[in-house]
């Protein structure tokens, strides 16, 4: 409960709302565990915690719908879709089908008769190779080609449901009802896409493995450039059980097992293990896909024939959307090689900085680490010598007034950070002290004051402070003894510094 302890050190010992929002959404801790450890530690969350924190799920959970929704899908009139017969889906055995038939046209959300060159719209035809966006893999991409036309596919979506509708530009020619194409998809881009979605299903698999059975799909991506796996887990994925995962689905892909798509009942289809998917729609017969003995999943989706024909797999990166949900997004192929391709000449470079080879950078970096450390430290201890003799001088030249060493200085070189510490050492040496050091950095300045001893009892820190940083155009405040604030580095400055004295010696009477 490092978290827990974290938080309430931080919150002064209360708990609120957004804390308890993150430590469930980030870290895995259910509210009602973390309330149960507060009670057995007599402390209490803040009064609107738990609405705070329903508030923050409610909106995550709209993150999470937003994420996943598409726009609305395209239609066709209750009529066309009640004489037409669903696309017939060809493209599980082939990428180019000949003599297809246009049965409907889309322009501009409406059914119609033809499309002209440069015009963009939509067109369903009776059979089709292209795949319709479903299941998380996006459509096909490709060309419609005519006698004398072209019309150029850059998406495939469901229209009504069952139709196959391709999405793009006629670049030239013209097309009308009942033309006759040939479909032909982009197999580069559908050959990639298909390695990424056989490699969702095994790494389904392994998760479940790893992970254990907890572990669902609640929603993927597949493209032809990388694939976006979201599952339920309760915490983030150690990166030693991230490799484990990433072994086990390479470890699977050289075992090369056939993929096997067959058609049956759902009955049968459970029977076999096969796990449905999220946000899939199954009718009475399914679509079973077997990769050896380590997936079956129910999945309409085109597939590779052998799970070697994926060919590597690498997992990019990992992390939290919504509570209790993770996210895996990885690369396969001809994309994971160039991945590690990127990776490895990244390593060339950071090689190359510390002037090792790529084996020896860890050692040249701790190296570089430790040795930066003991800079740091000799910085430090130079820095702090050098705020000694500062103050030493400072305190050598400070002026009495109505029996009060008043210092104001400003005090060039020294970081914000060691102001107060030089305040300090003055204060302890002076004793009855009134002091306001300045120091200026990137066209700011930071002040503190100080007050102790017997001007404790005439001049307030925070007054002082307030009055030399609104002299400068900025705010300042705090306690009787010490105050911190700042402003622009103003050329009032070292008036508002020499006024110091005349301040004090009118408020210390």
């Amino acid at each position: 409960m490092q978290r827990l302890d974290g938080y309430l050190e931080r919150s002064g010992g209360t708990l609120d709302g957004d804390a308890l929002f993150q430590l469930h959404d980030t870290y895995g801790c259910p509210p009602d565990l973390i309330l149960d450890i507060l009670r057995e530690r007599g402390r209490t969350p803040a009064a609107d915690a738990m609405a705070i924190y329903q508030v923050r799920m409610d909106e995550q959970r709209e993150r999470a719908r937003s994420a996943s929704r598409f726009g609305g899908a395209p239609t066709l009139p209750g009529e066309w879709v009640a004489r037409l017969q669903p696309t017939a889906f060809e493209g599980y055995e082939r990428l180019v089908v000949e003599d297809c038939q246009i049965v409907a046209i889309i322009r501009d959300g409406q059914p119609t008769d033809a499309l002209a060159a440069g015009e963009q719209g939509l067109i369903v035809l009776d059979r089709t190779p292209f795949y319709a966006e479903s299941g998380g893999q996006v459509g096909d991409a490709g060309e419609l080609i005519g006698a004398s036309a072209c019309f150029q596919v850059v998406d495939t979506q469901k229209v009504s449901a069952v139709f196959h509708g391709h999405v793009g530009r006629l670049a030239e020619g013209r097309l009308t009802l009942g033309d006759r194409l040939v479909a032909q998809v982009d197999a580069d881009r559908r050959s990639a896409t298909v390695l990424n979605h056989s490699a969702t299903h095994l790494l389904h698999a392994a998760l479940r493995r790893v992970l254990g059975e907890h572990v669902q799909q609640k929603g993927s991506l597949v493209a032809a450039d990388r694939l976006r796996f979201d599952f339920s887990h309760f915490a983030p994925i150690a990166r030693e059980a991230l490799d484990r995962i990433e072994a086990m689905v390479n470890a699977q892909i050289r075992y090369n097992a056939d993929a096997e798509a067959r058609q049956m009942d759902m009955a049968s289809a459970l029977d076999m293990g096969a796990i449905a998917l999220f946000g899939e729609k199954y009718g009475e017969r399914v679509r079973v896909l077997r990769m050896g003995e380590f997936s079956t999943e129910l999945c309409g989706g085109t597939h590779v024939r052998r799970t070697g024909d994926i060919g590597l797999f690498r997992i990019v990166a990992e992390g939290g959307i919504s509570a209790g949900i993770r996210r895996i997004e990885a690369v396969t192929g001809q994309g994971a090689l160039d991945h590690i391709a990127a990776e490895t000449e990244q390593l060339d470079r950071v090689a190359a900085l510390l002037g090792s080879g790529r084996s020896d950078v860890a050692a040249r970096l701790a190296q570089m680490l430790e040795r930066q450390k003991k800079l740091e430290r000799e910085l430090e201890s130079l820095k702090a010598r050098a705020a000694a003799g500062a103050s030493a001088d400072l305190a050598a030249h400070a002026r009495d007034v109505a029996g009060l060493k008043v210092v104001a200085a400003r005090i060039e070189g020294m970081a914000a950070k060691d102001l107060r510490a030089a305040v300090d050492t003055l204060k302890s040496r002076l004793g009855d002290a009134v002091i306001v050091l300045a120091a200026a950095a990137d066209g700011k300045v930071s002040l503190v004051s100080g007050v102790s001893g017997a001007a404790l009892a005439k001049v307030k820190a925070g007054d002082l402070l307030a009055h030399v940083a609104g002299r400068i155009g900025g705010k300042g405040g705090g306690r009787a003894d010490l105050a911190q604030g700042g402003g622009p580095d103003h050329p009032a400055l070292p008036e508002a510094l020499d006024e110091v004295a005349d301040w004090v010696g009118r408020h210390a009477v």
